[in-house]
């Protein structure tokens, strides 16, 4: 027993002086003006919602880049300050044509094709919500209602909203069934959210353009989505669907944005603790209270300034490893910037100790956070873990909201950010975040809802973690059988 008491206190009490040790002079240099002068800049009308795949987007990474400079970081991409890579976007084309009962439907005003289809289809329509479970629907367009899963519960449009889960697990369903052609009436309440749905399925899909990368649509049985005053007359006897889809496809570019601090312990600086985030939003799209620039201030102008404020830190006062900063494109997307530095990182990926990613810190309750990848299963590095929470009851002081990480928690959060793909090769990582809002993918998610002082006390927490991590004798290292599965 005396010996127990004895390991305990011998591991307790570097940890205690860790944490009543001096706040990194850096430190200083996280200034609430600063990070809210950047928020205000990256979330502006002129940066018109900075969404990935347009001129807006390189606009932002430009800003971006001309910002790390003056941070004092120095280039550290393929390419100057930037990382170019190929997008592939398949998208419907606007010279499509649907029509029911031969009356044609406006695409994205009266009807949605949920994904880009190439294909002319003439088919007799039938009600699938009067037929029996077991009956087939070969050679036919069924008809069904959508609803939402759950309208009790903060996100659960999304599933439908965003052409995801709920509309594709009930076309599945009935294409499964024999339907050549799925048309989805909306119900009054994801009706209320049409507009929003057509604007996420009118852009297509987003890849990543490599080596084998589609660059046609697969689908061949299409799935529609119409308002719900469409609902009779595509349930009315006799009534047939007739549509000449054709689908665009083209590449263009986007970028991640990559500066680097090095470091200055000759044994430890070829390490290198990463700083991850994004700088795309969703652009201009339908108007909201008569606003169509979704600015995103807090998805995610919020972490790209917070990223620039401890920039500036490490500038003020390096750390013995490197500090690597990436500003990902495309994340709405797919998280493809994400994806394509940790297939092509501008350092060996084992020299990754550790990734410290945010996505959304600066809103909701000023006193709780969430930090994912804190448990089991997402916790890939117990160590990694143990520096945020130690920076936090140090610097940050917030109530950690745990649901957030669980693999039960039905938003599935933790696979919805720029960490995902390093955590997934194996790279210690944790991802902070301030959780989703009610303006969260809106024209609202503005600046001046931003919540200054908690995004600021945000910043320092992830700037104190990641300067333990690139300081710390021993690069914090990943769980035994780690192995991530969703």
């Amino acid at each position: 027993m005396r010996l127990s008491v004895v390991l305990l206190l011998a591991i307790a009490a570097p940890l205690a002086a860790q944490r009543q040790a001096p706040l990194p002079k850096g430190m200083a240099a996280i200034t609430r003006d600063d990070i809210m002068r950047d928020v205000e800049a990256m979330a502006s009308d002129a940066m018109r919602g900075r969404e990935a795949g347009t001129l807006d987007e390189l606009r932002a990474s430009m800003w971006v880049a001309e910002a790390a400079r003056t941070a004092g970081l120095e280039p550290a991409g393929p390419d100057g300050w930037f990382q170019w890579w190929p997008m592939r976007r398949i998208q419907q084309s606007a010279a499509s044509r649907v029509s029911v009962g031969g009356r044609g439907l406006a695409l994205w005003k009266d009807v949605i094709v949920r994904t880009p289809s190439d294909v002319t289809v003439d088919l007799p329509l039938v009600d699938a919500d009067r037929a029996a479970p077991g009956d087939r629907f070969d050679g036919q367009a069924a008809v069904a209602t959508l609803v939402p899963v759950d309208a009790n519960r903060w996100g659960s449009l999304k599933e439908f909203r965003d052409g995801s889960a709920g509309a594709a697990r009930l076309a599945q369903t009935l294409i499964a069934r024999g339907a050549a052609a799925v048309v989805l009436v909306a119900d009054p309440v994801t009706d209320k959210v049409f507009d929003y749905y057509a604007s996420v399925a009118m852009r297509g899909t987003y890849g990543l353009d490599t080596v084998g990368a589609a660059t046609r649509p697969r689908a061949t049985s299409p799935t529609f989505v119409v308002r719900a005053a469409s609902g009779p007359a595509v349930r009315t006897a006799g009534a047939r669907l007739t549509a000449d889809l054709r689908a665009d496809s083209y590449a263009y570019p986007s970028v991640n944005v990559i500066g680097r601090v090095r470091g200055t312990d000759a044994a430890l600086r070829d390490e290198v603790v990463l700083y991850s985030g994004h700088q795309d939003h969703d652009g201009v799209r339908y108007p909201v209270d008569d606003d169509s620039i979704w600015n995103g201030a807090d998805d995610e102008a919020s972490v790209s300034s917070a990223m620039l404020a401890i920039a500036r830190a490490f500038v003020k006062q390096p750390a013995k490893r490197t500090v690597l900063f990436v500003w990902h494109g495309a994340e709405e997307r797919g998280l493809l910037g994400s994806r394509w530095h940790a297939a092509h990182p501008v350092v060996p990926l084992g020299q990754i100790a550790a990734v410290i990613n945010g996505d959304m810190i600066g809103r909701n309750s000023p006193d709780s956070a969430a930090l994912l990848g804190s448990q089991p299963p997402h916790r890939n590095s117990t160590a990694l873990v143990q520096m945020a929470l130690d920076a936090n009851a140090r610097i940050g002081k917030f109530v950690i909201d745990s649901t957030w990480d669980r693999p039960t928690h039905p938003e599935g959060f933790y696979f919805r950010s720029d960490h995902l793909p390093y955590a997934r090769l194996n790279v210690p990582a944790i991802y902070f975040t301030t959780m989703l809002h009610s303006d969260y993918h809106t024209p609202r998610d503005e600046t001046k809802r931003i919540d200054a002082a908690k995004l600021t006390r945000m910043t320092q927490w992830m700037y104190l973690t990641g300067y333990a991590a690139a300081t710390a004798a021993r690069r914090p290292p990943l769980d035994p059988g780690f192995k991530l599965e969703r």
